[in-house]
């Protein structure tokens, strides 16, 4: 079967390799899914470049997103069968034909829901909901508060966005470059700043970040009022968050939010019910990704080049079913 494979860390583009893999059967417990859509996502390439060698083991096959059928079970697996349509969580794998999955991480997809939505409804959604719920944790009442979000014009940035309104705040949105202003239009407050130039005057009651690095380390350090809080959820800086801008502010609570480390706490109940919600999203738009486009997993190189192209909008699919 077309697979992929990462044996060394270092540029996606130059060692995530297309291999010719072994299929194997499941064994009890499992289940093997033929993958029909998979996502690209900054959590599938980072750990690719070793920023998290500590936890991530050679060789591995990327993908922690996407959606497939099941093509067939291991013994003792009674809840699922060959035809249903799953996610499959827990583990990155899914930038191949098949995967073999425990059972026990693998969620119906209702008839409804399409493949495209399918395969974009788990990081994304999943990891804003958990970021509302650490607000409500942090404040109670989220009525009324000033909270920025930083790479604001991005898939989960405006879903974010959304929430954060339909719990009766306005938030800011935060973004790098002036071409992702058209993105969000003039319903939010923008600000675009690297860190270097960020407005005077300017305070929230908390922080959402996905980049990390400098402009992380000035909104912390000057932007977030006593009492709050500043959640970093992703680095797509590449650098991590300053630790003495930390340092300095022992009234503000900072905190790392993981989606993975919630998903292998948490119970199978839980993780249905945040399924759910996402499903419920995805219908009414509230968790609606722009799609960039989708390419055959055999053109690898192709979806590679342009997920990192910076006027890429939307997010990018693999088939490898071609």
């Amino acid at each position: 079967m077309l697979s992929t494979l990462v044996r060394q860390f270092g540029d996606p583009e130059q060692v995530i390799e297309l291999v010719d893999a072994e299929r194997v059967a499941p064994a009890a417990g499992e289940i093997e899914i033929a993958i029909s859509l998979a996502a690209i996502n900054p959590s599938d390439l980072i750990p690719v470049t070793g920023a998290y060698r500590a936890r991530t083991e050679l060789p591995f096959v990327p993908g922690f997103e996407g959606v497939g059928v099941i093509s067939r079970v291991g013994p003792g697996v009674r809840d699922l069968r060959p035809g249903d349509r799953v996610l499959p969580i827990g583990a990155s794998g899914l930038w191949q034909q098949f995967l073999i999955r425990p059972a026990e991480w693998c969620f119906r997809v209702p008839d409804d829901i399409t493949d495209e939505q399918a395969a974009a409804c788990y990081v994304n959604p999943l990891t804003a909901l958990r970021l509302i719920e650490a607000l409500r944790t942090h404040f109670g009442s989220l009525e009324g508060r000033s909270v920025a979000v930083t790479a604001a014009g991005s898939a989960i940035g405006g879903m974010l966005l959304r929430l954060l309104a339909l719990e009766g705040m306005a938030p800011t949105a935060i973004l790098r470059s002036e071409k992702s202003r058209v993105r969000l239009g003039n319903a939010h407050r923008v600000i675009v700043s690297d860190g270097s130039d960020l407005p005077p005057h300017i305070d929230f009651d908390a922080v959402l970040d996905a980049v990390g690095g400098g402009l992380a380390g000035e909104l912390i350090s000057r932007s977030v009022r006593p009492g709050g809080t500043f959640i970093q959820y992703g680095a797509l800086s590449g650098v991590p968050v300053p630790q003495a801008a930390i340092s300095r502010r022992s009234g503000v609570l900072f905190a790392y939010l993981w989606l993975r480390t919630w998903v292998h706490s948490a119970d199978r109940q839980a993780i249905e019910a945040a399924f759910a919600r996402s499903f419920a999203g995805l219908r009414d738009g509230l968790f609606a990704s722009p799609m960039a486009a989708t390419y055959p997993l055999s053109r690898l190189a192709d979806a590679l080049a342009h997920q990192a192209d910076p006027l890429r909008n939307g997010k990018i699919l693999l088939d490898p079913r071609c």
